[in-house]
């Protein structure tokens, strides 16, 4: 039976009460002496930082990067959907929900129509280029290496080399909402966890199978396993997180 990461000499283990279950135990981890990797963005993320900028003498944007790449996620699943219920999916209002869809059709990214709004060719194109640096998924159940009531799992692609202690990933989803996250590195053919396991995949087998069979990391991926009280938060969280290396 798995058990959570257990404390090193470097880094002591705090506790907290989980949301109506027995108490967790919460690896510390340590921030790194290293100088922080400061990424060149990626293309894609250049295109989606400009849709969120201020414009004019109007008010800023309620809605950020996290919630456009939501948004592009969920029209490229659906295929087509509503602008309430892409609302819903995002915890955005209708006057903010209509601005973001309005800066992606005027972007080229969308199309709409009665029916709803629907990815133009260079909006699947972008979402392409996306999911090749990115992909993540919800409803992860919880386990040693998910640790709260709500827990998304997102995969980065090839960023294992930019990864130092695993705080920026955390202290990036915290800022967006999360309680908690968790970052892993696929190198050797399996997991682990920067200055706390060498070897996650045997010291917990059954959540890093999981985490495994949901993503199917490649050589040099990077797993974040983020939690939050509410889906919405974890899933901001997860993808704040991922953004940290991008």
């Amino acid at each position: 039976m798995d058990t959570e990461p257990a404390a090193s000499g470097r880094a002591p283990a705090s506790r907290i009460r989980g949301a109506g279950d027995e108490r967790i135990s919460l690896v510390c981890f340590l921030y790194s002496r290293h100088d922080t990797y400061l990424a060149m963005p990626t293309r894609w993320r250049e295109r989606l930082e400009a849709l969120c900028r201020t414009r004019g003498p109007g008010p800023k944007p309620t809605f950020s990067i996290v919630h456009l790449l939501k948004a592009i996620g969920s029209i490229a699943r659906a295929g087509q959907i509503g602008r309430a219920s892409l609302a819903r999916e995002l915890g955005l209002g209708e006057g903010a929900t209509r601005t973001l869809l309005d800066r992606l059709a005027r972007a080229g990214l969308i199309r709409t129509s009665r029916r709803g709004c629907e990815l133009t060719e260079a909006g699947r194109a972008l979402w392409a280029e996306i999911s090749e640096d990115l992909a993540w998924k919800t409803g992860i159940a919880r386990s040693a290496l998910a640790l709260g009531e709500h827990n998304v799992a997102v995969l980065v692609r090839d960023r294992a080399s930019k990864v130092r202690s695993g705080m920026e990933q955390r202290d990036a989803a915290v800022r967006a909402g999360a309680r908690g996250a968790i970052t892993m590195v696929f190198t050797g053919g399996r997991l682990a966890i920067p200055g706390i396991s060498e070897d996650a995949s045997s010291e917990y087998p059954s959540a890093c199978k999981a985490l495994l069979d949901a993503l199917r990391p490649r050589e040099g991926d990077v797993i974040i396993v983020c939690w939050a009280d509410n889906a919405l938060s974890a899933e901001y969280g997860a993808l704040a997180a991922a953004l940290s290396l991008l």
